[in-house]
């Protein structure tokens, strides 16, 4: 039998002009891929999608095929900047064309308007690598991502860091946020992850970041048992932070973590990296995962160390200049 895709040519719809249960099939369906490909709880994320797009609040595109929504994307603005927030298209009907279809829908709208100059997006269940031939590949970028996971049945036996005589793990909280965000911005001063997201770029950018980080479920459900700060001995200065999440009742997430430029190289980060992976198998998680660019081949290295192995690979891209 032919697909419905072949039968009836998909078509662009606004998802303001969606229903809510039109598109609970491609959402459902999304939430088992993260679960079962990442190991992640996508409900949070997939019920604010239904709550914004229930009241014509959110931005971006269906995909229809006779008259049943078989994919979605979209899309939000903050400044001069839009993000692509998610892009998914029913298993039996994805194709490369049409990612793409939807992909330059989302573009085409963010890039007409005069007051955004940046377009950021990390799509992880892109059913096709987008690595060539993008829409408008002229103004791309394109940064290759893995996406790693550690068993935590023998974060017991790591030894403690030879940082640790040198600092102090302070639990997360809300009064060292702006220290995190002073830490964020210098970390990433001519990181290429600052190529991927501009808000590592200044301290203002930081601070909007750690919202985002600790309210919203993007990045899982913030879990401040397992944050923690690294300052250092004597002089209190903040060394590094590392935050952490939980994406299901059993596996934690590495949202987060950076050292100071001075303070590179000396162990900071493994320790605070073994602290909350120990805090997290403390709560019962078997497993953490975290996402590191490529090209951070230290970071890499390091986290492979750690036990970590790479599950999947995606790209964050960007487009500016158009």
């Amino acid at each position: 039998m032919a697909a419905l895709s072949e039968i009836y040519a998909p078509e662009l719809t606004e998802l303001r002009r969606v229903r809510v249960d039109d598109l609970d099939a491609v959402l459902n369906e999304e939430e088992l891929a993260w679960r079962d490909r990442l190991s992640w709880d996508f409900r949070p994320s997939a019920d604010l999608v239904r709550r914004f797009v229930g009241v014509q609040a959110l931005s971006g595109f269906a995909l229809v095929a006779g008259g049943r929504v078989i994919g979605y994307s979209y899309f939000v603005t903050e400044d001069h900047k839009g993000l692509v927030g998610d892009l998914y298209i029913l298993r039996d009907f994805a194709t490369v064309e049409l990612e793409y279809q939807l992909l330059e829908a989302v573009l085409d709208r963010m890039m007409s308007s005069p007051f955004l100059h940046r377009v950021e997006s990390q799509l992880m269940m892109l059913h096709s690598p987008l690595e060539a031939d993008l829409p408008h590949a002229s103004f791309a970028g394109c940064y290759p991502r893995n996406f790693m996971v550690a068993d935590l049945g023998a974060v017991g036996k790591f030894p403690v860091g030879k940082a640790r005589q040198n600092i102090v793990l302070e639990p997360w909280s809300e009064r060292f946020q702006e220290d995190a965000a002073r830490v964020i911005a210098s970390a990433y001063q001519g990181h290429i992850d600052s190529e991927i997201n501009d808000q590592y770029r200044s301290v203002q950018g930081a601070r909007r970041f750690l919202v985002n980080i600790v309210q919203y479920p993007g990045c899982g459900s913030f879990f401040q048992p397992a944050s923690f700060v690294a300052q250092q001995q004597g002089s209190g200065q903040t060394a590094g932070i590392c935050l952490s999440s939980l994406v299901s009742p059993e596996v934690g997430h590495i949202t987060q973590v950076c050292v100071m430029p001075g303070s590179k190289g000396s162990g900071a980060g493994y320790e605070l990296v073994r602290s909350s992976l120990l805090a997290l198998a403390e709560h019962g998680c078997h497993s953490a995962s975290l996402t590191v660019t490529s090209a951070n081949r230290e970071a890499v290295k390091l986290y492979e160390r750690m036990g970590f192995v790479t599950k999947r690979n995606f790209s964050a891209f960007v487009w500016e200049g158009f």
